[in-house]
């Protein structure tokens, strides 16, 4: 059976005709194109929940987080979920909607109190791993704060999307590591290899028919990797891109979103493959139809039901609770 996107990108993808794939050279045409592909394809709506800014230490100065609690009355402690934003470490915020969207309807659908890190970016003087250095403060401080917040210590989740995921994933190892381990970590399409490994014939096949300005090929994010790292991609830690990490079983239970036209899957289902070698409770899932980042997708069916997959896992916990 042939790969084919959802008719609603189906519809829009005449927009990319003759655009490049994603570098770390500028390209104002190429990035409007793009935007014009990733327009709302509805007005969203968004839950009503509490917000409140406010910054935490960290190693490289504080760290802005957003936080999300649900308007709803809360009996009993609550899980909390630190999430990071994609953005290949170089660009995104607390405003996109993988970000706030995704925060406002975990807390609203849950009750999870959601912590969404306004991390730093890569840029030619900030590198790797300044960013995961930003996550772990946050988190560690949600684990040592939880009373305050009226948050089950033993159900703090980390998760992110593509980037941000990278940076969920190195955070957990990090915790386990240091005797705090997260409860769980929700992935949404992530880049966890300094080099994406080689994609399956059905991806293959998938990627063949999806446009290149949606691919991120092996010389665009090996000088994208390059570049956040600020060194050569050989010095790479797992901290930096956790599939390196030599001891898997040291991941806790993963629940992985991967998007069908994404050469990134590759790296997500490699990287599900290493952690159920290790002995570690893997739930793997593609979402069918859509490109690379489809949490960003405002208005689409795929989104409601994105939703409904990361809230169902934050109310469950992972498949062996």
């Amino acid at each position: 059976m042939t790969a084919t996107f959802h008719p609603l990108y189906q519809a829009r993808l005449h927009l990319l005709d003759g655009v490049a794939g994603p570098s770390v050279t500028p390209d104002p045409a190429g990035d409007a194109a793009r935007h014009a592909f990733d327009a709302p394809f509805a007005v969203p709506q968004l839950p009503d929940v509490q917000v409140t800014s406010t910054e935490i230490p960290g190693p490289n100065g504080p760290v802005p987080v957003r936080v999300y609690v649900t308007r709803q009355p809360r009996p009993g402690l609550v899980p909390a979920l630190v999430w990071m934003h994609g953005g290949a470490f170089t660009h995104g915020d607390l405003d996109v909607p993988e970000a706030e969207h995704f925060a406002r309807q975990m807390a609203d659908r849950t009750g999870t109190v959601v912590f969404s890190v306004d991390y730093r970016l890569c840029t030619d003087t900030v590198h790797m791993p300044v960013p995961h250095d930003d996550c772990y403060a946050v988190y560690a401080w949600v684990r040592q704060h939880a009373d305050e917040w009226g948050i089950d210590p033993a159900r703090v989740a980390v998760g992110g999307g593509s980037a941000g995921a990278n940076l969920a994933a190195s955070v957990a190892l990090h915790g386990s590591e240091t005797g705090q381990a997260p409860w769980q970590m929700l992935l949404a399409y992530p880049v966890v290899h300094v080099v994406f490994p080689a994609p399956s014939d059905e991806l293959a096949a998938a990627l063949a028919v999806t446009p290149r300005a949606l691919l991120f090929t092996s010389d665009a994010s090996g000088g994208i990797n390059e570049y956040v790292l600020g060194r050569p991609i050989s010095g790479a830690t797992s901290y930096d891109f956790p599939a390196l990490a030599a001891d898997a079983s040291k991941f806790p239970p993963a629940y992985i979103e991967n998007s069908e036209f994404d050469e990134l899957r590759a790296s997500g289902e490699a990287f599900a493959a290493q952690l159920e070698a290790a002995g570690v409770d893997v739930e793997l899932v593609t979402a069918r139809g859509v490109p690379h980042g489809h949490l960003n997708a405002v208005g689409s069916p795929w989104l409601e039901e994105a939703y409904g997959r990361f809230a169902g896992r934050l109310q469950k916990g992972p498949a062996h609770d």
